[in-house]
């Protein structure tokens, strides 16, 4: 069946055109959530309920159109609920990673004027409590857990909930207002900027109305469709792809616990389609390679020669269009023996891996293509909604992010930058007008990527422009900052933070050795030279604890995780320091 509603112009229009499909159907569900150990579907009709009490109470309690209202907090059906209501009132949605610790919730909410918050849990809650005397905008905060004790204006969702419905069981006509529009902010989405300083961009409802459009026209769904949904809301990738998309297609959601039960979970939900990022094909690779290991010899030798097997099938089904008759029919013995076995601890039901967020490195796309298990690798930004390429389910080709979406035009700057044009670029920055300016100019969005396009028109990205660190996971870092408040130590002669396409981070330290023999000197470590100084245990710790000072002021994915002494100083000599002392 495909899309509900292929003319919606607004979130709201997509919201109702879905309930009003469904909201009398009882055999089909938006979301489900583990409770007590089992999966529990919610209807939408409950569920449409809740979104207008919530609303109602949001009303009530002052919000309005173009009000900025935060969430934060992990995946859940308050999330969902708490958006729909949101962006229902025609106020902009604010989402946060419950990561970030309260200094930059601090900066984010003073910085876009947040009136409301939605938050998960105690914890967050404790984050807000800690900052609210600098807050002099927020006005209303809810939790949706119930509260454990009487805060004065915090109030619990079941709570809320439940005064909204009053409110309109009173008076009706109490949510009855002015329309949303195609070109209001939908939402602010705060990302890393080569400053350190998060930058809001501002994307409309067209924005992200046209990018859900695009997206299915390349990756077909209805309403026999599910998803398992892992990476954070508050990400534009699952947002868009992970939310909206499967919403609008009339298909269930099914919340993962945590990334740690993401493999038990699929063999629950058996979803069709799941939104990831790189990091998760390396784990389930790691994982069917440990499987097999334990396995007596015989059934090694079917699994290579079945992983063989599929390999030369692509590959000359990439090259002629077909394959020999000889190797289908292995293939099609591979798949009985082995391909099909794999996919039934994926569930069973995988139609599509979704790989965005960070590259996907060939080899490990070709590894899964050759178990029959199609990834399809896209590319796009906060900016552009996010997704502007993806590769098409009938011609993948690894190693690029694939063809443009519908509506998206591409080319390429004479230094290599990857331009994008199209409804799905962001109204710009908040209250950032020369930051917009200096991405957007002439329509065209200068991504900071740079990118070759093929002879079959897919994308290959080759590099970045911008100093930005994008781990395995699909998290933005901005390195910089961080590297500043690790530089604050006397200990520290230079510090550069790596990254880029890597599980986490890490800091290679050239330390102050002249400060360093002073601490082994009234310490009565003996070290001749620098290498035996650098590698002894107290040493050691005064990084160690160096970092886990710094880690406190940082989000989950910024900590640096590991580090490196290094013997020999960075300088103009080496090539690692650029002669106006840049690293």
């Amino acid at each position: 069946m495909g899309l509900i509603n292929p003319d919606f112009q607004t979130l709201p229009e997509l919201f109702s055109s879905v309930f009003n499909r469904y909201r009398e159907d009882d055999s089909k569900f938006p979301f489900a959530r583990k409770i007590n150990g089992v999966y529990e579907t919610i209807s939408y009709r409950s569920f449409e309920e809740d979104v207008h009490s919530f609303e109602a109470f949001l009303k009530q309690n002052g919000v309005k159109a173009k009000d900025r209202v935060a969430i934060l907090s992990e995946n859940r059906p308050g999330w969902y609920l708490a958006d729909m209501a949101i962006l229902n009132l025609g106020a902009i949605n604010v989402p946060l990673y419950p990561s970030l610790p309260s200094n930059q919730i601090e900066y984010i909410l003073n910085n876009c004027g947040t009136k409301a918050i939605i938050v998960s849990n105690m914890l967050q809650l404790g984050k807000i409590l800690s900052i609210w005397q600098n807050l002099p905008e927020l006005t209303v905060i809810v939790v949706m857990n119930r509260l454990e004790e009487s805060i004065e204006d915090v109030h619990d969702l079941s709570k809320a909930k439940a005064t909204g419905k009053i409110i309109l069981e009173k008076t009706p006509w109490f949510l009855e207002q002015t329309p949303v529009e195609p070109d209001d902010v939908a939402t602010i989405i705060y990302t890393s900027g080569t400053t350190g300083l998060p930058k809001g961009v501002m994307l409309t409802h067209r924005n992200i109305c046209e990018n859900v459009k695009s997206c299915s026209f390349v990756i077909r769904l209805d309403d026999s469709d599910c998803g398992l949904s892992f990476l954070p809301l508050s990400h534009a990738y699952e947002r868009t792809g992970g939310y909206y998309l499967l919403f609008l297609c009339g298909a269930t959601i099914y919340l993962a616990e945590s990334i740690e039960t993401i493999s038990l979970n699929m063999t629950e939900a058996r979803p069709t389609i799941i939104f990831t990022v790189p990091r998760l094909f390396d784990r389930i690779k790691m994982s069917i390679l440990k499987q097999i290991s334990t396995e007596i010899a015989i059934k090694q030798k079917i699994f290579y020669w079945a992983l063989i097997t599929g390999e030369q099938y692509h590959r000359e089904i990439d090259k002629k269009g077909c394959a020999s008759k000889l190797l289908s029919l292995q293939h099609a013995m591979a798949k009985k023996l082995v391909y099909n076995k794999i996919k039934s601890k994926l569930g069973g039901r995988l139609r599509y891996f979704v790989s965005g967020g960070a590259a996907l490195p060939q080899k490990i796309g070709e590894f899964f293509q050759a178990l029959d298990i199609n990834i399809l690798e896209g590319f796009g930004l906060t900016e552009t909604s996010p997704v502007t390429h993806v590769n098409r389910p009938e011609r993948i080709k690894y190693g690029t992010v694939g063809r443009p979406v519908n509506n998206v035009e591409v080319k390429i700057a004479p230094d290599g930058e990857i331009l994008l044009k199209g409804p799905n670029i962001m109204k710009g920055y908040w209250n950032d007008e020369e930051s917009t300016l200096e991405v957007i100019k002439d329509g065209w969005f200068y991504s900071g990527d740079i990118g070759v396009i093929d002879k079959d028109g897919y994308l290959k990205i080759t590099g970045r422009k911008k100093h930005i660190i994008v781990t395995s996971g699909g998290k933005n870092i901005a390195p910089v900052p961080i590297e500043n408040l690790i530089s604050d130590s006397p200990y520290i002669e230079h510090v550069i933070v790596i990254g880029e396409k890597r599980p986490f981070l890490v800091a290679l330290i050239v330390p102050n050795f002249s400060k360093l023999r002073e601490f082994a000197t009234a310490e009565g470590i003996m070290a001749g030279t620098s290498k035996e100084l650098i590698e002894n245990k107290n040493v050691q710790q005064i990084y160690e604890k160096l970092l886990r000072t710094v880690s406190r002021q940082l989000a989950t994915h910024e900590k640096v995780r590991k580090f490196l002494l290094i013997e020999t100083p960075f300088t103009i000599e080496n090539g690692q320091v650029t002669p106006t002392m840049k690293l």
